[in-house]
């Protein structure tokens, strides 16, 4: 099961403070949009979503369609047959936004410890 490309996405409570401390981690902006309240950051192909007010907690994403430089791919496993797979196994989904049959979509599902892992597919 191919799930995309991977990031960590940070629900932050001062986004212009974390911007800050991940900068002098080295890493730098690389999309989004600091008036929204949201930001792409990279360090090399390491990738973290800094994103306040929009999420309750932190979410391990997966993006299909895009590498990690948030460029499409020409072949990619589409989330809706993600989304059939993972329910076909009996995986509960948390929330879904799987309404049509192509383009973007997006669903969430969490691990036996609380962890949300957000499949977001914006191609």
């Amino acid at each position: 099961m191919e799930l995309g490309a991977f990031s960590v996405s940070l629900a932050v409570k001062d986004i212009e403070k974390s911007k800050a401390f991940y900068e002098k981690l080295g890493f730098t902006v690389f999309g989004g949009d600091l008036s929204q309240n949201w930001l792409i950051l990279k360090n090399g192909d390491h990738c973290i979503g800094l994103f306040q007010g929009m999420f309750e907690g932190n979410l391990l994403t997966f993006n299909p369609g895009w590498d990690q430089n948030a460029q499409a791919l020409d072949a990619f496993t589409d989330i809706r047959e993600l989304h059939q797979a993972l329910k076909a196994q009996g995986v509960d989904m948390a929330d879904e936004s799987v309404n049509s049959d192509r383009g973007p979509a997006s669903f969430t599902v969490v691990d036996p410890d609380g962890n949300a892992i957000l499949i977001d597919q914006h191609v």
